[in-house]
């Protein structure tokens, strides 16, 4: 079954209402306290929707995160039964220090159709929809950029790949020199990251390189509505996390997944800009009201926009 589109206005409002909690925060220096106030809003606006939600990803475990913990049960408790995965600030230094790419994510899915994703490092790569095998996350990276340079009939000299800049991306990033790829270096985000590979107009052919596990399930989410190309990997750096994925039902620990391994079936995807960034605007005011952008895409409905919300400074 797909999700009712009237459910549509009221994500758009859980993520717009969280952005705009943590927005008083942006440039205080506390990164903490700007993630905080991103989740109260979000719990809060999560509990007035008619639904039986319950947190696959969130902010950690009961025993780490008292609000928005994996497996916390939201909403009225009535209503269809919903999968949830939250990232309440992602860009926590981004908006403690007034840095453009803060953002508030969520994603939707029916019941069981969401990858209850653990909380560790995760190998990926995205590119917007291609003929299958051509990308691959086993691929040497010099055969993905020649297959993809051949794809889309551009020299590799004007591919662009978004990487994020990090001491564990230094070969990849020599590589992609040596091959005089563009560059695109991000120093966080990378759900955002991600993200530019969803729409030409972003100029960004290829994501790849290790983030976080979560956010790689969050923006397979969105990329889901787009019908682009998602693999990735997790990584398990130590017992411990060998210990928790095989608790979590993981059972081959190097599986590689594809996208429709981690959402099935119809989703619902909000990403609202805290701060600016190339695809949102972050929370702006114009003397009356405040004024947000939400990415939104609803898989069934082939919504893909981003829309604006104003709200009242007087509410």
């Amino acid at each position: 079954m797909a999700i009712d589109k009237k459910f549509i206005n009221e994500f758009v409002n859980v993520t717009s209402n969280a952005a705009l909690a943590t927005s008083y925060l942006i440039g205080k220096k506390d990164k903490i306290a700007a993630d905080q106030a991103a989740v109260d809003s979000m719990r809060s606006e999560l509990n007035k929707i008619e639904m039986k939600g319950q947190v696959v990803i969130g902010e950690g475990a009961l025993d780490e995160a008292p609000l928005l913990y994996t497996g916390e049960n939201l909403g009225t408790q009535n209503g269809p039964s919903f999968d949830i995965a939250v990232d309440p600030v992602e860009g926590t230094n981004f908006v403690a220090n007034n840095l453009p790419g803060g953002i508030s994510v969520l994603a939707i899915a029916e019941k069981g159709n969401l990858f209850n994703a653990p909380e560790t490092y995760m190998n990926k790569i995205a590119t917007n929809k291609i003929d299958k095998g051509l990308i691959d996350l086993d691929y040497p990276l010099e055969k993905n950029i020649k297959n993809l340079s051949k794809y889309k009939n551009k020299k590799v000299s004007s591919l662009t790949v978004c990487i994020l800049d990090r001491p564990r991306h230094k070969k990849i990033i020599d590589k992609l020199k040596n091959l005089n790829v563009n560059i695109k270096l991000i120093t966080d985000g990378d759900i955002l990251g991600a993200l530019y590979v969803s729409d030409p107009k972003y100029k960004v052919d290829m994501f790849l390189g290790i983030g976080g596990g979560p956010e790689g399930v969050l923006a397979a989410s969105a990329l889901d509505a787009y019908g682009c190309h998602f693999q990735g990997r997790f990584i398990f750096d130590n017992d411990n996390d060998i210990k928790v994925a095989k608790s979590m039902g993981i059972k081959d620990l190097n599986k590689k997944y594809d996208l429709i391994e981690l959402i099935k079936g119809d989703s619902l995807f909000c990403a609202t800009g805290i701060t600016n960034s190339d695809i949102l605007n972050g929370i702006k005011t114009d003397n009356k009201n405040y004024i947000s952008e939400t990415l939104v895409t609803h898989k069934s409905s082939n919504l893909k926009k981003v829309v604006k919300n104003v709200i009242s400074l007087n509410e």
